[in-house]
């Protein structure tokens, strides 16, 4: 399993590294074949003046699947921000291996979920590493209004029952994905009442 940690607009010293490090080699003992972990700990300025510092975990798995959790903080907390980040990732393991016993998932489950053999050689979590408490909510008005920030997507084909499974794994609200059926760009979301929609894109006038 290879870590890498990589800082944006802050120095990764090599106390922070080391427990960094420390906390994510455990990740294994709960999902073997991990293939990677990477970490990126990135500290971002607000409107008010205060600087906001993420921390975001991504657990990528032999099998193809991505597991991601986030959590933001302050740069002083910024060691107790990573353990929540590693403990929101714990819960996110937690469903990836819940997937095996999911009915009407078989195909994802076939696909990317967890085999008999790792379920079996995976330790349970213990209670211990899972009980951190939330971190406080910052609010969104907190951050300036602009584009600090572009991102590449790389884009998996799948049915949509496969793209709400992957993600949930994400721990996002909406997620890209190449639909398998109409061989487009599809953008899955979460309704305000729970279930799903998909948006398709039409270029105006095509």
């Amino acid at each position: 399993m290879n870590i890498e940690i990589q800082g944006r607009n802050l120095r990764i010293t090599e106390k922070l590294e080391a427990h960094a490090k420390r906390k994510l080699e455990r990740l294994d003992r709960y999902l073997p074949n991990i293939a990677n972990v990477y970490v990126e700990i990135e500290r971002e300025h607000t409107r008010q003046g205060k600087d906001v510092v993420s921390v975001q975990i991504t657990v990528r798995h032999n099998r193809g699947a991505i597991l991601r959790a986030e959590e933001r903080g302050t740069e002083e907390d910024l060691p107790t921000t990573l353990n929540h980040a590693v403990d929101n990732m714990y819960r996110r393991i937690e469903r990836f291996k819940g997937k095996s016993a999911a009915k009407g998932r078989e195909r994802f489950v076939e696909r990317y979920g967890a085999t008999e053999e790792e379920l079996e050689e995976a330790e349970e979590i213990p209670d211990a590493e899972s009980s951190v408490p939330q971190p406080a909510v910052i609010a969104a008005d907190e951050y300036a209004p602009e584009i600090a920030r572009h991102k590449q997507v790389v884009l998996t084909p799948m049915t949509e029952h496969d793209a709400i499974e992957q993600m949930e794994l994400l721990g996002h609200t909406f997620f890209i994905f190449f639909n398998q059926a109409s061989q487009a760009v599809n953008v899955l979301y979460r309704r305000a009442n729970g279930d799903y929609g998909v948006l398709v894109p039409v270029v105006d006038g095509a």
